[in-house]
C-alpha cells in the first residue's frame, strides 16, 4: 500500500510533562532533562510541535514556562512550542493538552516523561483519545534511589489510574 501524496501529513507532538522546579525559578534534574530530550527529538524532525505541560508549583515559573525556554535555548523555535501552564498533576496535564492538540487537529503524541512514568502516561493519553507513545530521555547521572523511589511510586499510582473513573475530556 503506497500513501497518498495529497494527503496532509501526520502533525505529531511532543507532549513534554513538567516535573518540579526549584528555588529561585531553577529547573529540576528531571524537568531539565525532559526539555533537552523534547528538544532533541525536535531537532531530529521526529515531531513538529512541543507541548510544554506543568502548571505552577511551590516556586514560580511555572512547569511549562521552564520547558519553554529549556527548549527554545536548544534552537527549538518559539512558533513550535505552545504553552499549558495551568495542569498540576499528570491527569490535567494530559487532558488539558489533549484539549490543546485536539484544537489544532493533531491527535497523535509523543510523551516526554521519565521511564517509569511513562506507562501511565500512555495510559492516560489513550483515555483522552491520544495515539501515543514515549521518549524518555537517558538515567544518566540520576541516582539508584531516586529511580527505585520513582518506580515504586508509579506502582500504585498506575493501578489507581488504571481503575479510577475518568473525566470526560
Amino acid at each position: 500500500m503506497t500513501a497518498d501524496p495529497s494527503a496532509a501529513p501526520v502533525c505529531r507532538a511532543a507532549l513534554v510533562l513538567g516535573a518540579k522546579v526549584w528555588p529561585g525559578g531553577r529547573p529540576s534534574p528531571a524537568l531539565r532533562r525532559r526539555a533537552e530530550h523534547a528538544a532533541g527529538i525536535f531537532r531530529a524532525g521526529d515531531v513538529e510541535v512541543i507541548l510544554a505541560c506543568g502548571g505552577l508549583g511551590e516556586h514560580p515559573p511555572s512547569e511549562a514556562r521552564l520547558i519553554m525556554e529549556i527548549c527554545a535555548d536548544a534552537g527549538v523555535p518559539p512558533q513550535a512550542i505552545i504553552l499549558e501552564d495551568q495542569s498540576t498533576t499528570t491527569l490535567e496535564n494530559i487532558r488539558n493538552a489533549a484539549r490543546i492538540l485536539a484544537t489544532l487537529d493533531i491527535d497523535t503524541a509523543v510523551i516526554v516523561t521519565n521511564d517509569y512514568h511513562a506507562p501511565r502516561a500512555r495510559l492516560t493519553a489513550r483515555r483522552f483519545g491520544l495515539r501515543a507513545s514515549s521518549s524518555s530521555p537517558t538515567n544518566s547521572g540520576v541516582s539508584r534511589r531516586t529511580l527505585w523511589l520513582g518506580r515504586l511510586r508509579e506502582v500504585p499510582a498506575y493501578i489507581y489510574y488504571a481503575l479510577r473513573p475518568w473525566p470526560s475530556a
